[in-house]
């Protein structure tokens, strides 16, 4: 499913200022869009498009404090956090959270940018 982000009047979000950003508008990206206009910039400390994705440290979080960190959206978001090992040398994430752990789900996809 792909988000649907609003900033408008009606939204229950709608306190948050986003100066740039047109009225009605909705954020729909695709994986490959995500790669290419936000995670790319975002790793090579370009300017991104707009300011919609937060940073966070992720592993400090439980899953119910997600919504409250997030810029807006009401059933997905999304954020940049910096990407923790459970070993200082290893390859193997870090799946602790603050209250327990994340548990990786679905399988990992190619996304191919052309």
């Amino acid at each position: 499913m792909l988000p649907s982000i609003e900033n408008n009047p009606g939204s229950s979000l709608a306190h948050i200022h986003l100066p740039h950003l047109p009225p009605g508008f909705r954020f729909h990206a695709s994986d490959e869009e995500l790669i290419v206009h936000h995670l790319k910039k975002k790793v090579t400390s370009s300017p991104l498009p707009a300011s919609i994705i937060t940073e966070i440290d992720l592993y400090k979080c439980n899953p119910w404090e997600l919504p409250t960190k997030a810029v807006f959206g009401e059933d997905e978001w999304y954020f940049f956090s910096p990407r923790d090992r459970k070993y200082p040398n290893g390859a193997r994430p870090n799946s602790a959270a603050a209250s327990g752990y994340w548990k990786a789900t679905g399988t990992d996809k190619q996304i191919l940018t052309f």
